[in-house]
């Protein structure tokens, strides 16, 4: 468990525990528990569809792992002191209608979401990686272990995705840079509002 013995320490000032600028940690918190936030709502939507279909078991697996994401920001939020996006609202409607609209074209169609979704959020983890070892990869050690272990979770559903053909959808590439130019616009605003 990433921070396992390692205490977290509520901050009363606009530096976070160990001396981290509290405008960095507040970014990447709000940010990454409004991902996690909508990648529970896509695979509701997902879910809602064919859940009971061939491929529910797959997507209820991605699902709960979603969870556990969710849950850790959650935690970090309240140990931070970081307030969420005020476009939750939003991204539980957008994340709902997003995963049940891609599950309405079947399977490959969800799968393709899937991918385009978990290779965009990959890609944000892996520069929030870069920017905190670049800016003290010992003073960020705890938020580092777990966007790494997110990250190497989120990849493995990007490559579930293409296992389960959604390569095949029909306008595979115009579905899948639609999802992402949507997923960076969504990156963007949860970042700063």
């Amino acid at each position: 468990v990433p921070g396992a013995g390692a205490a977290l320490r509520p901050c009363s000032s606009r530096v976070a525990q160990d001396g981290i600028p509290q405008p960095v940690i507040d970014r990447i918190i709000r940010v990454d528990h409004a991902g996690e936030y909508g990648a529970n709502r896509i695979y509701a939507g997902q879910m809602a569809v064919l859940g009971r279909s061939s491929v529910g078991p797959v997507i209820q697996q991605m699902w709960n792992q979603e969870k556990n994401h969710l849950k850790k920001f959650n935690e970090l939020m309240v140990a931070y002191r970081v307030r969420p996006t005020v476009l939750l609202p939003f991204w539980n409607v957008a994340g709902f209608v997003l995963g049940a609209g891609s599950a309405l074209l079947g399977k490959k169609g969800a799968m393709a979401c899937t991918v385009a979704v978990e290779e965009s959020i990959s890609e944000h983890y892996n520069n929030q990686i870069r920017t905190l070892i670049e800016e003290d990869p010992e003073k960020y050690k705890e938020l580092l272990q777990v966007i790494k272990q997110f990250r190497d979770e989120e990849q493995e559903h990007h490559d579930i995705g293409l296992e389960h053909n959604a390569e095949a959808t029909p306008a595979y590439s115009v579905l899948k840079t639609a999802i992402q130019l949507g997923c960076k616009a969504a990156i963007f605003l949860s970042e700063r509002i």
